[in-house]
């Protein structure tokens, strides 16, 4: 989806060593991005761009969070999700292929207001036709990566089982093998 895959352009390091990187100010990562998501724009961001781009990811992650949490979003973060979607111009089209109908969008202009306008279209419309409360933040402290449970019983802990879940899985057990090993031990 458009808007967790913009949340996560914040990247943490899954394996712990503390690195943050801001995708966001990468202009490569950045231009693929865009592209990934057909989306249309004629410039890169400016610095004011860039910004208000930060600040919409801010706003996102405080929403996810409170979903997360079993909250509902403030009502301050909800008219700044739609503030940011006021500035979205699009012309939509029915269109038809051989099995079904597709509603398509075509961006009036290509500026960067308009992209997140998408964005916040995005999360507004998982949050209006989908199940808030599926989204979660990985169990790995080290990750944080905003995902959507998609699982039958709504049981995913982990971003990726394979990465984070088997990282966990090895510090627990680790974890555990260094506790037995501090008991004090008891001749007889």
């Amino acid at each position: 989806m458009l808007w967790d895959d913009f949340l996560n352009s914040l990247h943490h390091d899954w394996r712990g060593d503390g690195a943050i990187d801001d995708r966001l100010d990468q202009p490569e990562w950045l231009d693929q991005w865009v592209e990934n998501h057909q989306l249309s724009v004629n410039h890169r961001p400016s610095p004011s761009e860039l910004n208000a781009l930060k600040q919409l990811r801010t706003l996102l992650h405080r929403i996810v969070t409170d979903f997360v949490n079993h909250s509902s979003p403030s009502e301050e973060d909800i008219e700044a999700l739609n503030k940011v979607m006021a500035d979205g111009a699009v012309i939509r089209q029915l269109a038809r292929n051989s099995e079904h109908y597709q509603l398509n969008l075509y961006p009036i202009g290509h500026q960067w207001s308009h992209i997140q306008a998408e964005i916040a279209s995005s999360m507004a419309q998982m949050i209006s036709e989908g199940e808030p409360s599926r989204i979660r933040i990985c169990d790995n402290p080290n990750c944080l990566w905003v995902y959507y449970d998609d699982t039958r019983n709504r049981s995913k802990r982990y971003c990726d089982d394979k990465l984070c879940g088997n990282l966990m899985k090895v510090r627990r057990f680790r974890a555990r093998q260094k506790a037995a090993a501090d008991l004090p031990k008891h001749d007889h």
